[in-house]
């Protein structure tokens, strides 16, 4: 019988795994302590039994790959796992999709006070004395929004302000909501939608607009969601990335740039970090898919700079003899703009 598996993340102290271990009294209690992870040194704790781990290599992937898996799989009935404050659940269910562990479901908990500056913030893991290995550049902005974003649930801290309510009506918009100090887990559980995520990854192609949160304002709060058939010019994208990082707290977007006409990249950011990927050959028609959550920049600047990054029609006629210069080409997973 395989493991079903609550995942517990949040950017912020709390005891909400411990309350859900406590509501199943069958259940089993995983949690990580990265703190150590740069010096190839994990804590694990399960059931109240503490393991030290020493890696020869200290990276996220490699205790996922070495040690949360393997311990998972061996495991059966309903697991509590606790995330490090470091880790993004979207990263762990990917690590899970290829193993027989299904993901009951994803609860975060955002802390009130703090989570609208720690996603609008440019402070990196690093400058909060975080950063996960050699090399980790992600900014807190891009692990509590990759947190929430993911979420199935949401447990807060304190009453929500309308902008942190108008956010995250819209960048997670199916999840119930319940205040830490009158948390219910059992209700909170039963009331998240069949059609929630439940940990399935997205492989990129399908509609950006999860859950389909509102596209109507409020509270300063909008979104974007600019489409069209036409490519855009590298250089005019590139230049026009700022726009989407300034009073911006998401950008997913699914990009089609004349210079690489069959390969579709993937642009997120949050918090001023961005992430360029590729997702490999187009399925079906190329497009331009990108959704802006805004708390301060202009929705109506942001449309009008992605349209200018398009290709014009003089351009679109002669794109096979242009040879475009193109900051994408050697995209890689953290760009440096």
């Amino acid at each position: 019988m395989a493991a079903r598996v609550v995942l517990v993340a949040g950017f912020t102290h709390h005891d909400v795994a411990d309350e859900l271990w406590r509501a199943s009294p069958e259940s089993s209690l995983v949690r990580h302590d990265l703190s150590g992870l740069a010096d190839g040194v994990v804590r694990r704790w399960a059931d109240g039994r503490l393991t030290v781990l020493e890696l020869a290599h200290g990276c996220v992937s490699c205790t996922l790959r070495l040690d949360l898996i393997p311990l998972l799989e061996s495991l059966d009935g309903r697991v509590i796992v606790q995330l490090d404050p470091m880790l993004e659940p979207e990263a762990v269910c990917f690590a899970l999709s290829e193993t027989s562990v299904e993901v009951e479901a994803v609860v975060t908990v955002v802390d009130s006070a703090t989570w609208l500056d720690d996603a609008t913030g440019t402070d990196s893991l690093a400058d909060r004395g975080m950063r996960a290995a050699e090399g980790d550049e992600r900014t807190v902005a891009q692990v509590v929004v990759g947190q929430a974003e993911f979420a199935d649930a949401l447990v807060l801290t304190g009453p929500a302000g309308p902008v942190l309510t108008a956010v995250l009506d819209r960048l997670s918009p199916g999840a119930p909501r319940q205040l830490l100090e009158t948390l219910d887990v059992v209700s909170l559980l039963a009331e998240i939608p069949r059609a929630s995520r439940r940990g399935e990854i997205d492989d990129g192609f399908g509609s950006l607009l999860f859950g389909r949160p509102s596209l109507e304002p409020a509270h300063g709060v909008s979104v974007v969601h600019f489409t069209d058939r036409r490519p855009f010019h590298p250089m005019r994208l590139h230049d026009c990335i700022d726009v989407l990082l300034d009073g911006v707290v998401r950008v997913r977007g699914r990009v089609w740039v004349a210079s690489q006409p069959e390969a579709a990249l993937w642009l997120e950011s949050a918090g001023g970090g961005l992430r360029v990927g590729n997702l490999g050959p187009w399925e079906g028609d190329r497009d331009q898919e990108v959704v802006v959550i805004t708390t301060s920049a202009d929705a109506s600047e942001i449309t009008a700079a992605l349209r200018s990054a398009l290709v014009t029609d003089e351009e679109l006629g002669l794109i096979a003899e242009l040879d475009f210069a193109d900051p994408f080409a050697d995209w890689h997973e953290e760009m440096e703009l």
